[in-house]
């Protein structure tokens, strides 16, 4: 069994959309969540193919740089 692969905050931001669900299935490079620091909207991006295991963080919650996002089971 594949340990989960943990998707992190790269910055302090707020998160203004999350775009994946737990139980969905995803694909490298697809959008997954985006974070906005000054003014500058960056959107964090799937590592992986696999399945969304559990979102950590919700729309308009602030977060640190390394903070977990989200988790994946990767294929």
């Amino acid at each position: 069994m594949s340990k989960d692969v943990l998707l992190s905050a790269p910055m302090m931001g707020k998160v203004i959309q999350i775009d994946v669900n737990p139980g969905d299935r995803v694909e490298e490079e697809d959008e997954a969540i985006v974070i906005e620091a000054m003014k500058m909207e960056t959107p964090i991006y799937i590592p992986c193919d696999g399945t969304i295991s559990k979102v950590n963080v919700k729309v308009g919650d602030t977060v640190e740089e390394d903070d977990l996002l989200l988790s994946i089971a990767p294929e």
